[in-house]
């Protein structure tokens, strides 16, 4: 009886855990949205600006190794955004600058390392494209990763959360670099949550609310 118990118990927090993973999700869509995206033809998709922080730091912190994680990790959600709107490119109304291309470009035109003192409008002239997306990406760790492995095990996978964080995705317009779309999430991560499984998350979550979404 005990041993049924315990497994229920185990079972009902599991569930729990995975039901719990995203927050309540918010979206902002301005006036001129529906106008604007009739336009749009091209876009590109922007690294994210990303921020890594401990609630406990790591032994042998190291601050300058964890801004080149943040950069890597920028770019990564960048990528994993892209993966998956290829995947599903008969979906959508408009087409995705691949971002390969996206991030020579910046490199060319001298703006991959000050995103943030460049217009939305100016980006999308120097990509020559119709809009730009863009957001955030902040990961907190809250577990130690040997905790979060045993968690796991213990639960199937569904219990190892290891950090919060939260994600924002803006599509901003390139004719006037005015802000048409914002999208705002909090979530858990697990240990096996990557980059891509994230990004593949939350378009599933928002593809209703996905201004291109045909």
């Amino acid at each position: 009886m005990k041993k049924t118990l315990l497994i229920i118990t185990i079972c009902f927090i599991a569930l729990s855990a995975s039901a719990q993973f995203e927050t309540t999700k918010q979206i902002f869509e301005s006036p001129k949205l529906v106008e604007a995206i009739k336009k749009h033809k091209l876009v590109a998709i922007l690294p994210f600006t990303a921020r890594i922080t401990y609630k406990r730091p790591p032994k042998n912190f190291d601050a300058a190794a964890n801004k080149d994680q943040e950069l890597q990790l920028g770019k990564a959600v960048q990528s994993g955004m892209f993966t998956y709107l290829l995947r599903k490119a008969d979906n959508y109304s408009v087409s995705f600058q691949d971002v390969e291309k996206t991030n020579v470009l910046l490199k060319k035109n001298k703006i991959m390392d000050s995103l943030d003192v460049h217009t939305k409008d100016e980006i999308a002239k120097a990509l020559g494209v119709d809009a730009v997306i863009f957001g955030n990406y902040e990961q907190q760790s809250t577990k130690t990763e040997a905790g979060a492995i045993v968690t796991a095990a213990l639960f199937g996978g569904l219990g190892g959360k290891t950090g919060e964080g939260g994600i924002t995705i803006q599509i901003a317009d390139g004719a006037d670099g005015e802000l048409l779309w914002r999208y705002t999430k909090r979530m858990n991560e697990s240990l096996m949550s990557s980059t891509d499984d994230i990004m593949e998350r939350q378009m599933r979550k928002l593809a209703r609310n996905f201004p291109y979404t045909k």
